[in-house]
């Protein structure tokens, strides 16, 4: 099955990589910036095009590696081509299949493929692309084989209903942006103490690490630790005085969710008091 890409950005890049790297066969790149598509080309062994018509002729699976605003305009562009029996993809973690509006009249299927990873480097990031856990979504007549293409890469994936596609979204934001949103806070409320932003970092640098691998390898009940786990009420009250405005809401809120975890690691453990204090 030969796999075409219309986008040449860090995600364009990277997949294509990923997949000439274990085995499937790239056809080539179209972009509306042909330097762009020279380069991934370049980079994967692969053809620049310079059609969509071009590409989706060559191709059996498209994959749309555009931005989410850019989705809709191709394929309005693509649907006019003869698609049929090719595999329509895009990448994006909160859109979902059913923005390829009309693909059943082209007799086409249409699917949205999202890896829960980073793209840094369009250059480097397909080195840990491995490790990428993929999620699928749309026509079940063929989702197998989307899924045989990575799961033969070595990757995870699993198969998600529309109607999921920006609650996933969001679980993903939460663990990646919303986590770094969390290390900010914690250098700013550092840097109140006296640390210099270079300091704050530094301190915080292990314990960031160290909890992000405890998560990884045990999961986040096993790795909790703290004053509400220990069920410690003046700790988490002192805590809470000395915070004021969103700070202190983000605390109090976060603290209530990390109870419920502490709760399913200690089952026996009366945590009424705790939750007073938090709430």
């Amino acid at each position: 099955m030969k796999a075409g890409f219309i986008g040449a950005g860090k995600v364009g890049f990277s997949i294509g990589k990923h997949l000439t790297a274990h085995g499937t066969e790239v056809s080539g790149y179209y972009s509306r910036t042909p330097e762009s598509s020279r380069q991934a080309a370049e980079f994967t062994g692969s053809r620049q095009y310079m059609s969509l018509k071009q590409i989706a002729e060559d191709s059996d699976i498209l994959f749309l590696s555009v931005c989410d605003s850019a989705i809709a305009p191709v394929w309005e562009q693509l649907k006019k081509l003869p698609l049929q029996n090719k595999l329509i993809c895009h990448f994006s973690g909160v859109l979902s299949s059913g923005i390829f509006s009309d693909i059943e009249r082209v007799h086409a299927y249409g699917y949205s493929v999202h890896p829960l990873f980073a793209f840094s480097d369009r250059y480097e990031s397909y080195r840990h692309l491995a490790d990428a856990f993929f999620t699928i979504e749309g026509n079940p007549e063929q989702i197998h084989s989307i899924e045989k293409i990575f799961n033969s890469c070595g990757n995870h994936t699993a198969v998600i209903s529309p109607e999921a596609k920006v609650r996933y979204h969001a679980a993903a934001a939460v663990a990646s942006n919303l986590y770094v949103g969390l290390a900010f806070l914690a250098e700013e409320m550092l840097q109140d103490c006296g640390f210099s932003p270079e300091a704050a970092h530094e301190a915080l640098a292990p314990l960031i690490r160290g909890n992000a691998e405890n998560i990884v390898s045990s999961g986040p009940v096993q790795a909790l630790t703290g004053p509400v786990e220990r069920n410690d009420t003046d700790t988490a009250a002192a805590h809470l005085s000395c915070l004021t405005g969103q700070e202190r809401e983000i605390y109090r809120l976060l603290s209530l969710k990390v109870l419920q975890a502490a709760q399913q690691r200690h089952p026996d453990r009366d945590y009424r008091e705790m939750k007073g204090v938090l709430q």
